[in-house]
């Protein structure tokens, strides 16, 4: 799967099988598998329902490595029901506002990534981080975020140490800035934009220990891949005892 992946060179490509009555589904970026992917997921679920692999009346179930997600189809697009991962202050690592590119207003952890607000919009936009020291640090990525003008936050996402340079857009990150903002905005909607060079708008819904993620799907390619394998192996089996963990947290 990660030579696929590689070759596939996406920020993240999903691998979907159907086992004992169950869609399992993993995330590889070009270098590393990762634990949680917003817009994999959504890609999966869509593929799934436009090529009639599952009814589209019914919401669709992955076991994964972060638990059980599921993806409905409402009449705005699709929405993701998946884990909180609200973030705790922590001391500034060594170097990180060289690693940036900026000065922080706030750092934090949410165990996967750091997190780091900056004073606008226009610093936000303007970063231009070294990917190197940024690599250094033993994360999946660095979420930074600003409060914005025309959507209630917005965040740039870079993650050099696993594959990924600069995300264009990334859903899972929105499982921290939900529950951030929400506390800083005083309401669980909310509307964000990763500012990417592509850019992007996440809705972002937050309850308790879930967030509901809101975005569309198109399809934009269809193609047939020949591997010299099929099937599961044991590590999709580890991958579901470890999902059966997370739902039981």
């Amino acid at each position: 799967m990660q030579s696929v992946a590689a070759e596939m060179n996406l920020s993240e490509t999903a691998f979907v099988i159907h086992a004992n009555g169950r869609w399992n589904l993993r995330w590889l970026t070009p270098t590393v598998e990762v634990d949680l992917c917003g817009h994999a997921t959504l890609a999966a679920a869509h593929v799934l329902w436009e090529s009639g692999r599952s009814d589209k009346s019914q919401p669709l179930q992955f076991r994964s490595r972060s638990g059980t997600l599921t993806v409905v189809r409402g009449k705005d697009g699709y929405q993701m029901d998946f884990p909180a991962l609200p973030v705790e202050a922590i001391p500034a690592p060594a170097g990180f506002s060289e690693a940036i590119g900026a000065d922080p207003v706030w750092i934090g952890t949410n165990g996967m990534d750091l997190f780091t607000e900056v004073a606008d919009e226009v610093t936000l936009r303007s970063l231009r981080p070294e990917l190197t020291r940024i690599a250094s640090y033993p994360v999946r990525g660095v979420i930074v975020t600003a409060r914005a003008t025309e959507w209630d936050f917005v965040s740039r996402f870079f993650a050099p140490g696993s594959g990924v340079p600069e995300d264009p857009v990334t859903g899972s990150a929105h499982c921290a800035l939900g529950p951030y903002w929400a506390l800083r905005l005083g309401r669980n909607d909310l509307i964000g934009f990763q500012a990417s060079s592509r850019g992007g708008q996440v809705r972002v819904s937050v309850s308790g220990k879930r967030v509901q993620l809101g975005g569309s799907a198109v399809t934009v390619l269809r193609g047939e891949l020949d591997v010299p394998c099929c099937g599961a192996d044991d590590s999709w089996n580890q991958m579901a005892e470890r999902s059966d963990a997370a739902d039981s947290r």
